[in-house]
């Protein structure tokens, strides 16, 4: 009986929810009454009396027979554009000019005649004016009239433009985006100055109403592609969108994939040159990362400095990226099959010393290296999760202590120390893959501990199956390496000169496939 009753309270909660909800979007739907009185009242109502809706009641004209409201949310709008662009004009201005439409309740009078505002609009419908009023704009309501104004007064606070603390880069741009949506357009406009950069606005959440923002380069981007992006987008109901990361899980294709199929980045410049690529970015307001598709898993090793620095060393140091990568994902695994199950092909030498550096530990290797990349991913965590002034001091002197103890107590090899710690080391050369590093790297070492370089074997075979089968929009993710194409491996896992980047990667279909043209005719060089 008691679980009855609590089904049956619960179900008159939910239907008394679902009434309330219809009543609110009822009165969402309704247009604005000529009375000015009743629509602010219904505006208190839609907004629960909040303490920070502001209305503010005012006369105008030449004998102040005009009645007028100026409604905004506190904090969202620059109240110097509230006083002397709105208010100001209208209190004292009308005073000295004599207009016979102002006696008629004329809106657009008003608009054309007396606001000192560059962006104002008409509105006629609650939903709109509610919208507008959560945006940051102020709304200016008039006796007698069923439209308003919908005027642009944004001006909260913003973080400055700073340099992205992940993305750092020795060479070029340090500007990252910010956690606002039009500064985040125009530092991509300021990147990409030709009209063919499109902006496409759209509102997701029922309660959070976050805007999001589709940036595509006309004629790069295919079609197909920014029509499959708005699909996925409009399909997407939730009540809340607080950050990038929540659309990247709808909108990726395997959601169940340690891979991310779906790109990020802070950085103005690498998002711009992915949408010359044909790609599409998705802004998110109140977010500082961009999202871009599709996305490959090369994009992992590339960095923004590889294409502002001399081919050779950018070569060089992607070569180095992709040897880490296989260092942090296979080190573990790789000493624990050697030292259980294959000693024999290891130098004599080095089996003597690892034989004196772990007699007397009391587990077996496996066990060892999960308990060193525990520790190590705890020490990480703490180490960001702390006060910046902490972290690091955490970070250096925990591994320094927990290490040296470890080794000295007999709990811990030496070797399998060094083996940690290079692998710790080389995961921070490919932060775009470390989330799922961090896992596999886990289940590889469990596999290599149950059967030796075969369950090694087993475990990476098992993973290129996994990524040759993984799509991104349509985009195979291991192009161009899986299927191969040699003609654009020299921007995948080399960086070629600039001179043989000339055409845009095939993988990602393309209206306008010439990115740039560097065949100069010599004869007429040699004549100038």
């Amino acid at each position: 009986m008691r679980y009855l009753l609590r089904k049956l309270k619960f179900l008159l909660s939910m239907q008394g929810k679902a009434e309330q909800e219809d009543e609110d979007d009822l009165k969402l739907r309704e247009k604005l009454s000529p009375h000015l009185k009743n629509n602010l009242e219904t505006i208190q109502v839609l907004f629960g009396n909040s303490c920070d809706i502001t209305m503010r009641e005012f006369n105008f004209g030449s004998k102040s027979q005009v009645h007028a409201a100026l409604v905004f949310i506190d904090g969202l709008v620059d109240k110097r554009v509230i006083n002397e662009s709105i208010v100001r004009p209208l209190i004292y201005d009308t005073h000295l000019i004599r207009n016979r439409a102002l006696d008629e309740s004329n809106i657009k009078v008003i608009l054309r005649s007396f606001l000192a505002v560059g962006d104002a609009s008409e509105k006629t419908i609650f939903s709109e004016v509610l919208e507008s009023l959560l945006y940051g704009n102020a709304i200016f309501m008039l006796e007698g009239s069923d439209h308003c104004l919908e005027i642009n007064a944004k001006g909260w606070k913003t973080r400055a433009i700073n340099e992205p603390k992940v993305e750092q880069t020795v060479r070029g741009p340090r500007e990252g985006f910010t956690e606002t949506l039009c500064t985040n357009m125009a530092m991509l406009r300021r990147k990409i100055q030709s009209p063919n950069l499109v902006f496409e606005q759209m509102v997701l959440g029922k309660r959070t109403h976050t805007l999001v923002c589709l940036a595509y380069v006309n004629g790069t981007a295919p079609p197909a592609l920014v029509e499959e992006v708005k699909r996925r987008l409009t399909l997407i109901k939730t009540d809340d969108i607080l950050e990038s990361g929540y659309i990247e899980q709808f909108i990726e294709d395997a959601h169940y994939s340690p891979f991310a199929t779906v790109g990020n980045s802070e950085k103005p410049d690498r998002v711009a040159a992915r949408m010359l690529e044909g790609r599409v970015a998705i802004l998110v307001d109140g977010t500082p990362f961009v999202l871009t598709v599709p996305s490959l898993f090369i994009e992992g090793f590339q960095a923004s400095e590889d294409y502002y620095s001399r081919p050779y060393y950018a070569s060089f140091v992607r070569i180095i990226r992709f040897i880490s990568f296989g260092i942090t994902l296979l080190a573990p695994g790789i000493y624990v099959a050697l030292e259980s199950f294959h000693p024999e092909l290891i130098p004599t030498p080095l089996v003597l010393t690892m034989a004196s550096a772990v007699e007397g530990t009391p587990f077996p290797a496996a066990v060892e290296a999960l308990l060193m990349i525990t520790v190590f991913e705890l020490l990480r965590e703490g180490g960001i999760r702390l006060p910046a002034t902490i972290g690091p001091a955490l970070s250096i002197v925990g591994a320094l202590i927990i290490g040296d103890a470890a080794v000295n107590a007999g709990l811990i090899g030496a070797p399998m120390v060094i083996v940690v710690a290079i692998t710790a080391v080389s995961s921070f050369l490919v932060m775009s893959h470390t989330d799922a590093v961090t896992l596999l790297r886990f289940g590889l070492t469990i596999m290599a501990g149950l059967l030796g370089i075969y369950g090694l074997g087993v475990g990476i075979i098992a993973l290129l199956f996994h990524l040759c089968s993984l799509r991104s929009f349509g985009v195979t993710y291991l192009s161009p390496i899986a299927p191969i194409s040699w003609a654009h491996i020299r921007d995948s896992l080399i960086r070629a000169p600039l001179s043989l980047l000339s055409i845009r990667r095939p993988v990602i279909p393309e209206l306008d496939p010439e990115r740039e043209s560097f065949r100069l005719d010599q004869d007429k060089l040699s004549r100038d």
